[in-house]
């Protein structure tokens, strides 16, 4: 199970509860004390937030439930993904206080959008201006609509607070569950339910997202906790793969141990891991083998070295050299692709050692597979970011793990070129300004949004060596990581038309050499539009602040595409730059006494003008 929440809303204080009630740990740590047993990071214990995703297992009666605790703040939000691919229930945990935030939202509706069900824990019930009743209307109309209180609270606000449950065959729950289930409605129109019928029925609803049991506490005191722990083991539905089945697991984070060796986290779906056993692992089209030499299970808050693993388990492993975040082990499963937006913001680091800086930055890209960084050709290295707090994460890390110190220009939108036409050039053997012994020609055109690069060839496969034809295509994906303009080139259509070669004196290098130079001719007469990412969004604000949102708007260049006005609440949506988003979203709590609510979402590219 994972543990969601906007940052601060104090799921990883719940998270130390759930190890205390289990026995793991004999006092309860503290985030402002940076005593927390899974903000393991320096970074993480200073800030009081955490940024990497940390597996902890513990055991409720006869349940071993493996908890994953991950990042709340939106820069982490890669992080966050990478847990939710191998969840089989979650909690979301909501501050009483601050109510349901933006990204408690964007959590949600991924959660809702990849079927995993949840259980909502509103947090803070002892704190000064904690809700109930105006909070479960802003989960129903924000969250979801089929949102069920499981108790209520005595002494909102104060330190003395407490949290009473319902009976479970309560009217509300009943009414509930009988607009889901027919059969249900008619046992209760008659007065036949029994109390196993509302367990039975409640479980069935929570496992099919038709229901979120929403339950009030505190972390903090502990206060709910115990009825927190009692909906997990009753109502989140337990892994049902098993041993017997084909192998099925899938890695979800990759760091470096203390000898800079690989550790994998997996999460085994289906069948057995067994050490020194060749395994299959699939990435997108390609597979290759390897021999994990060693594995662990997580056990009791910790880890224990074991010869092989089952379903329903957690495992670190080494051993596996290649290995990246996504990939999966045994049978392959359908990926749903990312979850969330890619990056749309970059940064140019620079470092007095530039050589140990792009190898220091390879490695963390390997743990992080949206750490995406480019090198220009002046040496100069960008790396791509959702956010200002990631800057920090990332020269936090180059210092602590490879003593580099760091600087970092000011965060820029990456943009992305697309050919407008079509360009075609060739050079061959011999041929004045050609100075390697190789001919290449390449056709350039526009291809379909989302396409990405699209490479074919024309030529016969068999007329040149394997090795020369994975030279040429590897150059062109590198050489496309810049066009015209200086960015990446996307949706484009490229065919090799033409190759050559002397089978006595030609090297793959003549072709990495070669491929540029033709490209860049063929892009040249093709030529290239840049486009900027545009994010579409939902606002919500007072109806008196409508004129002055709008004239904000109009100036970030943004495109208004619905606005409804309503007497309490206006609604705009539309679409909006997303270098322009930062300076408009400073302005959003003047402009609408504070009441605000902005949401956004990746939508694409737009094309730039100037």
């Amino acid at each position: 199970m994972g543990i969601l929440a906007h940052v601060d809303a104090g799921k990883t204080s719940l998270t130390e509860r759930l190890l205390y009630a289990a026995g793991v740990i004999d006092h309860v740590g503290r985030v402002d004390d940076g005593s927390t047993r899974t903000d393991s990071m320096d970074l993480e214990r200073r800030r009081g937030i955490t940024i990497r995703s940390a597996v902890v297992s513990f055991e409720l009666g006869d349940l071993t439930v493996n908890l994953i605790d991950t990042p709340g703040h939106s820069d982490f939000i890669a992080e966050v993904e990478r847990a939710l691919s191998v969840l089989d229930g979650a909690v979301l945990v909501i501050s009483a206080v601050e109510g349901v935030q933006v990204q408690t939202r964007l959590l949600m509706r991924t959660l809702t959008r990849l079927r995993i069900p949840t259980l909502l824990f509103v947090n803070k019930i002892d704190r000064m201006g904690a809700r109930y009743d105006e909070l479960l209307a802003d989960i129903a109309r924000l969250l979801t609509p089929s949102a069920l209180p499981m108790g209520e609270v005595v002494d909102l606000g104060a330190r003395q607070a407490t949290y009473e449950p319902f009976p479970l065959e309560n009217k509300a729950l009943k009414e509930l569950l009988a607009e889901g289930n027919d059969n249900f409605l008619t046992k209760y129109l008659k007065g036949e339910l029994t109390p196993e019928d509302c367990r039975r029925e409640l479980a069935e609803q929570v496992r099919q997202m038709r229901v979120h049991p929403v339950y009030f506490g505190s972390a903090m005191t502990g206060e709910g906790v115990p009825q927190v722990i009692g909906g997990i083991r009753d109502w989140l539905p337990r892994a049902t793969g098993t041993e017997e089945e084909p192998l099925r697991a899938q890695v979800f984070k990759v760091e470096r141990g203390p000898a800079g060796e690989k550790i994998a986290s997996a999460r085994v779906f289906a069948g057995r891991l067994q050490v020194r056993e060749v395994v299959d692992v699939h990435r997108g089209a390609s597979a290759y083998e390897v021999k994990p030499t060693s594995l662990q299970v997580f056990e009791r808050g910790g880890t224990r070295p074991v010869e092989a693993a089952g379903a329903g388990r957690i495992v670190a492993l080494r051993g596996l050299k290649q290995v990246q975040i996504g990939d999966q082990l045994g049978t392959p499963t359908q990926s749903g692709g990312h979850l969330f937006a890619p990056p749309t913001l970059e940064t140019v680091v620079g470092a007095q050692d530039r050589v140990k800086l792009f190898q220091a930055l390879q490695q963390l890209a390997e743990q992080d597979p949206l750490i995406r960084m480019r090198k220009d050709v002046s040496g100069q290295i960008s790396v791509n970011l959702y956010g200002e707090v990631q800057k920090e994460v990332i020269a936090s890390l180059l210092e602590e793990e490879y003593g580099l110190a760091v600087t970092f220009s000011e965060t820029t939108p990456i943009h992305v070129e697309r050919p407008i036409g079509t360009g075609t050039a060739v050079r061959e053997i011999g041929e004045p300004g050609n100075h390697w012994c190789a001919a290449v020609g390449f056709r350039i055109s526009p291809a379909p949004v989302g396409t990405g690069l699209d490479y074919r060839l024309e030529v016969e496969l068999g007329a040149l060596p394997r090795a020369f034809h994975t030279a040429i295509e590897e150059t062109v994906r590198l050489a496309l990581q810049q066009g015209l303009h200086g960015w990446e080139v996307l949706d484009c259509q490229v065919d090799l038309i033409r190759t050559a070669y002397s089978s006595v004196v030609t090297v793959a290098g003549d072709f990495r050499q070669l491929v540029p130079v033709v490209l860049a001719q063929a892009l040249q007469e093709a030529r290239t539009r840049v486009y900027e990412p545009v994010n579409s969004f939902g606002l919500e604000l007072p109806p008196d602040s409508v004129s002055s949102v709008i004239a904000k708007l109009a100036e970030a260049n943004a495109t208004l595409e619905h606005t409804e006005v309503a007497l309490d609440r206006a609604t705009l949506k539309g679409l909006i730059p997303v270098g322009r988003i930062h300076a408009f979203e400073a302005q959003l709590p003047g402009l609408t006494h504070g009441e605000g609510v902005l949401l956004t979402t990746f939508d694409g590219y737009q094309p730039i003008t100037g």
